[in-house]
Order: C-alpha cells, then sequence, then structure tokens
C-alpha cells in the first residue's frame, strides 16, 4: 500500500470510528429511553442492565453503519477539498477515482462485513434480547410493575405504592383495575392492603396472591338506560385473593409493536428461504381448503346433473311461480342465508389470508434487508465522498446537516415503502431494494460531477441574474474612497508602490485618504491579507481574528439559509400531499420539515453568536443583534441573510482601511 493510499484509510477510519462511537451511543441512549418503562425502578442489577443493552444493540448496526458511512465520506473528502489536499493530488495527477481506490476497496468489505454480522449477529442478538426480557420478567416479576404508577399487565392495570423482598415480591397497598372483553373501561376494581408475587422459572404464569382486600364489579348490561338508571353491581370482601398472569402475553405486547412477526428477526438466510417457502406452500394449501370447503357448502355434488335438460315450449314464467307463498319465502330466506354465511365466511378467510400475507412479506423483507445493508454502504459512500468534495466544507457543521438530510430522505423512503409491502401494496422486494436504488443515480452523478470538477449545480443562470437586479449600489465609505479626485492617480502604481503608500502615508496629503486609497487599490486587485503581511504590512490581530469569525458568521448562516430552504420546501410539500390525499408522504416531508427548521433555528443562534463576536473584534460592539429582531426575522431570513452579508463583508473591509498600517 502506497504512502497516500494509507494516508487516506487511516484519516478516514480515525473519523469513522469516532462517528461510528458517537451515533452507537446516541441511539443506545434513544433505545433506553425505549425501555424506561421497563429498566427505570425496576431493581435490576448492573449486569442484567448491560446484557439489556449489549443484546439490544445488534440491531442498531443497519441504522448506524451507513449513517456513518455517509457522514464520515463527506466529513474526510470535505477536508480533504477545503486544506487544498485535492488541489495538490490533482497537480501531482491523482484524480478523485485513484484516491477514492483504497477506500472503496475498504467499503466494499465492510459491505461483506455488514451482510455476514446481519445474517448472524443480529438474528443472535435479537434471540437473546427477546428471551432476556422474557426470563427477566419470570425471575424478577417486579419488572412488571413500579412503584406509584399503574401498570398495563396482560388484562390488569395495577398500582402499588411499595414494594419490598429481595425481588421486590411483595407490594403494599394494591390497587387493580380489571379489564373485560365484553366492554371497553374499568368496570372491575380490585383493592388489597398487601399482595405477593409468585413464579416459577420453568412457568409462563405468573400468580399474584393478594390479601385483606375489597372486590367491586359493575354488572354490564346491554339495555343502557337501566345500567345507568340502576348502576346494579357485586361487592365482597376476601382474605386471600389469587391472580394468574400469563407471561407469554406480557412479553409479546410491546416489542416493537411487532406482535408475533419479531420471530422473523431471530432467523438468518437459511432459515428465512425455508420460512418463505414454507409459507408459499400455506397459502396454496389454505386457498385449496378454501375453495373445497366453498364448493361443498353450495352442495352442486348432490345435483343430479345427468338429466337432459329440454325446454318447454308451454311454460315461459317465473320459475318461482312454481311454488305457493310460503314455499317462495322458504327458498329466497334458504338463498339469503346461504349467501351471507359464504360472504362472511370469505371475509373472515380474507382477514387470515391478509395477516398472513403481511407475516409472510415481512419474512422477505428480512431477508433482502440483509443483503441491501452491505450495497447501501456501498452505495452512500460514492454518494458522500464526491458530495464533499464537491461542497468543499469538512468538520460537523455543513457536512452533518447534509448528511443527516440525506440520510433522513434515504430512510424514510425505506420506511414508508416497507410499510406499503407489509400490506401487500407493494413487492416486498422492490420496497427493501428501491430506496438504495434511487440514491444509485445520485451517486453515480455526483462522482461524475466532481470527477470533472464541476459545481455540485450550476446556479449562474439563475443566480447571476437575480443579482444583478436586486443589487443595490452602497453610499456608504467605500463609494466615498473611490470619488477622491486623486483615486485614479494611483491606477498606475505597481503592487510595491501601493505597499509604499500605506506604509509610509504621512509623507502624503492626510485629507485625500493616501492610505485607504492604496489599500482599496489593493483589494481590488486580488491581494489577500496574507500577501499584505508578507509584503511588510502590520495586520491587527484583531483584523486578523476579525477575519475568521466572519467566515465562520457566513458558513453558518449559508447552512442557516440551506436548511431553511429545505424546511420550507418540504411544509409545502406536506400541504400538496395532503391536499392529495396521500396521508403517509405527507407524514414524512412534514417528518423533514420539523428537523431542518429545528436545525435552522440552532444554526441562527450559533451565526448570531459569531456576528456578535465579529462586530466585538472590529469595535463595534453597539451593532449586536436584538433577540426580538433575530425572531421577528426568521420567516424573512433569506433577505436578512443576503442585507448582513454585505454588510458584515462592507464593515470588515472598512475596518481593514482604517486599522492596517
Amino acid at each position: 500500500m502506497k504512502i497516500l493510499d494509507r494516508y487516506i484509510l487511516v484519516t478516514f477510519l480515525r473519523t469513522f470510528v469516532s462517528i461510528f462511537i458517537i451515533f452507537m451511543f446516541i441511539f443506545v441512549l434513544q433505545g433506553l429511553w425505549l425501555y424506561i418503562s421497563e429498566l427505570a425502578g425496576k431493581d435490576l442489577d448492573f449486569i442484567t442492565t448491560l446484557k439489556f443493552i449489549f443484546f439490544y444493540s445488534p440491531k442498531l448496526i443497519p441504522l448506524v453503519v451507513p449513517l456513518t458511512v455517509l457522514l464520515s465520506s463527506i466529513m474526510v473528502f470535505g477536508n480533504f477539498a477545503e486544506n487544498y489536499e485535492f488541489a495538490a493530488m490533482k497537480s501531482t495527477g491523482i484524480s478523485l477515482q485513484r484516491a477514492m481506490r483504497s477506500l472503496s476497496i475498504f467499503i466494499v468489505a465492510l459491505g461483506f462485513a455488514c451482510f455476514f454480522f446481519a445474517n448472524n449477529v443480529i438474528p443472535w442478538g435479537e434471540y437473546n434480547f427477546y428471551n432476556l426480557r422474557r426470563n427477566i420478567a419470570k425471575v424478577k416479576p417486579a419488572l412488571a410493575i413500579a412503584e406509584g404508577q399503574f401498570n398495563d399487565i396482560g388484562n390488569i392495570n395495577i398500582k402499588v405504592d411499595k414494594k419490598s423482598g429481595d425481588r421486590g415480591q411483595y407490594l403494599e397497598k394494591v390497587i387493580i383495575h380489571q379489564k373485560k372483553s365484553v366492554k371497553r373501561g374499568n368496570y372491575t376494581v380490585i383493592v388489597a392492603e398487601n399482595g405477593e408475587l409468585k413464579s416459577d422459572e420453568d412457568s409462563n404464569i405468573l400468580e399474584l396472591e393478594l390479601t385483606n382486600g375489597n372486590y367491586y364489579d359493575e354488572l354490564v348490561s346491554r339495555d343502557i338506560r337501566k345500567f345507568n338508571k340502576r348502576k346494579p353491581h357485586a361487592q365482597s370482601q376476601f382474605k386471600t385473593y389469587t391472580i394468574n398472569i400469563d407471561l407469554g402475553k406480557l412479553n409479546s405486547i410491546d416489542m416493537d409493536e411487532k406482535n408475533t412477526d419479531d420471530r422473523f428477526s431471530m432467523q438468518d438466510v437459511s432459515d428465512l428461504n425455508y420460512t418463505i417457502d414454507s409459507l408459499f406452500k400455506e397459502r396454496e394449501k389454505d386457498y385449496k381448503t378454501l375453495s373445497t370447503s366453498l364448493y361443498n357448502r353450495s352442495t352442486y355434488a348432490n345435483l343430479k346433473t345427468d338429466i337432459k335438460a329440454e325446454n318447454d315450449s308451454v311454460y315461459n314464467t317465473d320459475l318461482l311461480d312454481m311454488f305457493n307463498t310460503k314455499s317462495k319465502i322458504q327458498i329466497l330466506g334458504l338463498a339469503l342465508n346461504t349467501a351471507n354465511s359464504t360472504t362472511q365466511i370469505i371475509k373472515t378467510n380474507k382477514r387470515t389470508f391478509d395477516a398472513k400475507t403481511g407475516n409472510r412479506n415481512r419474512h422477505i423483507l428480512a431477508l433482502h434487508e440483509k443483503y441491501a445493508l452491505g450495497f447501501a454502504c456501498v452505495i452512500l459512500f460514492f454518494v458522500g465522498a464526491p458530495l464533499g468534495a464537491l461542497i468543499r466544507k469538512g468538520g460537523i457543521g455543513l457536512p452533518m446537516v447534509i448528511a443527516i438530510l440525506l440520510f433522513l430522505t434515504y430512510h424514510f423512503i425505506g420506511i414508508f415503502l416497507k410499510n406499503n409491502a407489509k400490506s401487500d401494496a407493494l413487492n416486498p422486494i422492490l420496497a427493501t431494494w428501491l430506496s438504495t436504488l434511487i440514491m444509485l443515480p445520485l451517486s453515480v452523478y455526483l462522482t461524475y460531477r466532481a470527477t470533472n470538477d464541476r459545481g455540485l449545480i450550476n446556479l449562474d443562470v439563475i443566480t447571476v441574474p437575480l443579482k444583478k437586479l436586486f443589487t443595490f449600489k452602497s453610499k456608504s465609505q467605500i463609494n466615498e474612497i473611490k470619488n477622491v479626485q486623486s483615486y485614479s492617480y494611483y491606477n498606475k502604481h505597481s503592487i510595491e508602490e501601493l505597499i509604499q503608500v500605506v506604509k509610509h502615508q504621512n509623507e502624503f496629503d492626510l485629507d485625500k485618504k493616501p492610505k485607504q486609497i492604496a489599500l482599496q487599490h489593493l483589494s481590488d486587485r486580488g491581494i489577500q491579507l496574507v500577501d499584505m503581511e508578507n509584503q511588510g504590512l502590520d495586520i491587527p490581530i484583531n483584523i486578523k481574528i476579525a477575519k475568521t469569525e466572519l467566515k465562520d458568521y457566513i458558513d453558518y448562516s449559508t447552512t442557516s439559509l440551506v436548511t431553511y430552504s429545505i424546511g420550507a420546501i418540504t411544509l409545502i410539500l406536506h400541504f400538496v400531499f395532503k391536499n392529495n390525499k396521500l396521508p403517509e408522504l405527507a407524514e414524512i416531508v412534514k417528518t423533514l420539515s420539523f428537523i431542518s427548521f429545528g436545525i435552522f433555528i440552532l444554526y441562527v443562534i450559533v451565526s448570531t453568536f459569531y456576528y456578535t463576536k465579529f462586530y466585538t473584534s472590529i469595535g463595534q460592539s453597539k451593532k449586536r443583534v436584538n433577540p426580538l429582531v433575530i425572531l421577528l426575522g426568521l420567516p424573512f431570513y433569506p433577505f436578512k441573510y443576503y442585507f448582513l452579508k454585505v454588510k458584515t463583508k462592507e464593515d470588515f473591509h472598512l475596518s481593514c482601511l482604517e486599522e492596517i498600517k
């Protein structure tokens, strides 16, 4: 491996590992928050909590790794472009593809590793995570009940004031609301002084034994008027009352809202292929069973079909007219009941078939997600690397915003398609791959633009006429300097002569502003502050600091403008999709809009901070922005952005003209 390849690979790996750890930590915290009701105040020991986190972590890899690849590639190649390292590479004949060669091999290897991880480690983690939760609920019954709040367990809602015992099995002041399948509501209330949780490790039944309590039950009646008027109920006292809770149901209630379909996540490729094949065969068998059942109900087999049909030229009336009225009623009633019964059977079987189809599609999605993960890493790398080279900006600011917006778009498209596939509205194979395939043309386009040293998007055709249209003539001190009669006299001076004018300004007529005019000419000729300092001019330290702060302010305000534009566009799309009765797309773009506006507000605050620091550095601290003005100006941020960008650059330029010596 050559030194250049090693340098690029090591730089990328450092960034990749750092970002991976940060994102993994964030998503693990989000997972803990998701299961906080099961972990907080449940007397879990430290080792059990670590196992909980450890078994939960593998399922985060399909979310964390693609996002890490995208952000790392944008940051690394953005840093290379910002620090002119790419320019140095290209000057020696090294193209972008050559610079990406070592990383491309690493990303392909990472894609294969992701497949093997998804095929082996994630099912293992899911299996252990599910069983750990089940075992915690059995061995530690107190896990299911927290003090001082109602806890939904099976068909009861239970609240206890205090728990005690080595496993939290002893309860004090127990209140239970027992649910009924007949009608929704709390019609049965049990209050007891004490209770004890009992269970065996080999049993799925949790036994709750209550002592010294009261049982109150409202007798639900179909006649609502009589029920509301009389309010019939039954009340009794007990010394001991036992309730059995099925822990198997407890564990299947909130497994990421999957109910029984969480089992597919515990299977590898071979198991999924076998299960999918079995589900297809089971569907064919169910169809045959239903068709046979409907055929037998029609009693067609009992008809005498060997009778030769002959037309009767005499009888031309309706067939029912052959029967009397009573027989007609019986025949029509029988036909109607048969039709209704058959319709009900078909509807019931349709619901069953839909559920089984959804379960089958979830297995297909799980199978192809294992393959799609590796391809997603490769394609997102070829999106991020050229994008970083094009935007020429490293660090956490703008690359973070772009990476998150791109990944959210990719992720929400995937969620939308997979949700449709679960309901069989879309082919599950297409739903798994489509979000990745959408990113493929983008990766090809960005790589082509970066290879040919073209900008991300050529907006000059639009922006140049707009700038000419909205550019106003400044009546500032710069125009006053240019309007001095001696200004044109310095046009013939060389750069060295202008430098000498600045150094020896006292030898000239100060009323004619020789230093300011000379510095303005140097600026018009594109001479930077670094070049002036190399020529012997004194650049004050506050001017150097102000230059850095001005650059930071413009960068953050530009990011604010980008996120504002994305938020506004997605908000408009939300109403468009909502009016066109596309609720899922409307929710997706609304979420993107809220995220964009949230990032926009954050960067407005940061840019305001640098705005204040900039004016403090150039000695104009009175020009701080009023918070009320910031708040009122948020809806009109593009106009504010353009105005303040021009104004800050002008004020910095005037400070340079005054303070450089």
